[in-house]
């Protein structure tokens, strides 16, 4: 194997770690597929390093070592970006490295990952769709057919806010406490107007689109796998991210002057 085929590797390899890191895969996935990857290529090892926000990869041949180190973006969690990139790596593992072919596995695997669809659901019908589901958890909780559409409207506007900040960048805390903030005032509206059989389920359950479940478990596997510090990271992440939308939903309050509020 040439330099430089080694070095095109390594960067198939970081760019597969840092897609995987991107879209929400776990550690343990993330370093399982690299090192699968590089093997399948035919480097002899990969080492893989995660942290927070970035990730180093190391391949191995004729104890030659080239070290890449990349800094890592946090995007929206896609699993069918990880999905597709799994099936890349599946492929390429039953694909010999011998190969007579025109195309030789490292081609096909340059092929593969510039031909990922990154494309996701409209974003009108993922506001819809958040909508629907805090307007389920509303109707699990005793509200009426108004504390019902309440909600549905508000999560749908919170949704349409955070998606509108997340296009132009914005800190994700600061996208949360904002998305909280804009779901909150609306919500709370029913409660000003004494609409609905209990206008505070609405409020709470407005909200529930911001509760980060996946980077909580990823980051409970992550510590309980071994992978310590991004596991913490990530979950102090959660926790500024929680925290953010309880400064969200305070000011919200805080401005409607409702002083008292609550599911009894």
């Amino acid at each position: 194997m040439a330099y430089e085929d080694q070095q095109q590797i390594t960067r198939l390899c970081v760019r597969c770690g840092l897609l995987l890191m991107q879209y929400g895969a776990e550690s343990t996935v993330v370093v399982d597929l690299c090192k699968r990857l590089g093997a399948a290529l035919g480097v002899a090892s990969v080492e893989c390093g995660l942290a927070f926000n970035g990730i180093t990869i190391t391949t191995i041949y004729n104890n030659r070592c080239i070290t890449t180190l990349r800094a890592s973006t946090t995007h929206v969690i896609n699993v069918s970006m990880i999905i597709q990139i799994q099936r890349i790596v599946l492929d390429l593992e039953r694909m010999p490295i011998s190969n007579t072919s025109m195309t030789t596995p490292l081609e096909h695997a340059l092929e593969r990952f510039d031909a990922l669809d990154k494309s996701t659901y409209p974003f009108w019908l993922v506001a819809m769709m958040v909508g629907l589901s805090c307007a389920c958890f509303a109707h699990l909780a005793g509200g009426d057919l108004v504390v019902v559409a309440m909600t549905y409207l508000s999560a749908m506007t919170g949704q349409l806010v955070r998606y509108f900040l997340t296009k132009h960048h914005f800190n994700p805390f600061v996208v949360a406490g904002m998305t909280a903030f804009c779901a909150s005032i609306l919500s709370s509206l029913a409660l000003l107007a004494h609409i609905g059989n209990d206008p505070h389920i609405a409020i709470a359950s407005s909200v529930l689109l911001l509760v980060p479940s996946f980077p909580l478990i990823n980051s409970l596997s992550d510590m309980l796998k071994g992978y310590m510090n991004i596991g913490i990271g990530r979950f102090m992440f959660v926790v500024i991210l929680t925290l953010s939308s309880g400064v969200g939903i305070s000011l919200a309050l805080i401005l409607l002057n409702i002083r008292q509020w609550g599911i009894a």
